[in-house]
């Protein structure tokens, strides 16, 4: 089944990504598709979403032109492998800052001979059909999308060798951890923050990762990000659109007596 983060990545198109934080019900992939978004991220690290809430959304998103992508928290493979399993196309591992991090990254959720996961039959992104399980292995290692998050210094210094292992598709910097990290909280245009963007992305261009980020909200600062090559992008999350949306509405309507 398509998966069309990866579709647009290998396009070198954007791949635009929404978080859910409060949302929750099954249409919601249908919604920000029709918003434009590319990929939801599922995200089981700093809200209260259960992994089968994530895997409900996840399989309604199937098909529908919208890629569901989890985050799970740091180094919790058995939840990114139920996560797969149960409909998710791709898994985001937090505080990845080893290459030997990244390596066993690989080696929890790539089937053999790339990595140890092991298969369950008559998988949902194959409509529950029975598939030779080569093929089907074959299949849907070439489908699922693995990104890995660089979000301190050490990660950094790291990020070459991080974007050396094969099997990770994304090298992907988290910027508000990166900036907390460095002790300029909140200051994702400071020089040291963008020269840490441009080894990253140096990294991808030489290893033939993509280079992803999350974080960083204004269009012109994007901009920066994107003229470097950055095109797997976290652009927004539910929460803040649906406020700031409804704070325009309401001081529109109010300025109007």
């Amino acid at each position: 089944m398509a998966n069309l983060a990866l579709e647009r990545l290998r396009r070198q198109e954007l791949s635009l990504g929404v978080v859910l934080r409060q949302a929750r019900s099954v249409e919601t992939g249908k919604i920000f598709q029709t918003a434009g978004f590319d990929w939801l991220f599922l995200d089981l690290e700093h809200n209260s979403m259960s992994i089968e809430t994530a895997c409900e959304i996840s399989v309604a998103c199937l098909g529908t032109g919208i890629a569901p992508l989890v985050r799970v928290p740091e180094n919790q493979y058995w939840m990114a492998t139920r996560a797969l399993d149960g409909g998710a196309q791709g898994i985001v591992l937090p505080h990845v800052d080893t290459e030997e991090q990244a390596r066993e990254t690989v080696r929890q959720l790539r089937y053999p001979p790339a990595g140890r996961r092991s298969i369950s039959s008559m998988q949902v992104h194959v409509d529950f059909r029975s598939v030779p399980v080569g093929e089907l292995t074959a299949q849907l290692d070439k489908d699922f999308l693995i990104a890995v998050m660089l979000e301190t210094i050490t990660a950094i210094e790291n990020s070459e060798a991080i974007a050396a292992v094969d099997g990770i598709d994304v090298v992907m910097i988290g910027a508000n951890d990166l900036c907390l990290d460095m002790g300029i909280a909140g200051d994702v245009m400071n020089e040291r923050v963008i020269k840490a963007f441009e080894r990253v992305a140096a990294a991808c261009r030489k290893h033939g990762r993509y280079a992803g980020l999350g974080g960083v909200r204004r269009p012109e600062d994007l901009k920066v990000y994107f003229d470097m090559g950055y095109r797997f992008i976290l652009a927004a999350n539910d929460v803040t659109m649906l406020v700031d949306a409804g704070q325009r509405r309401t001081a529109s309507l109010r300025s109007l007596i």
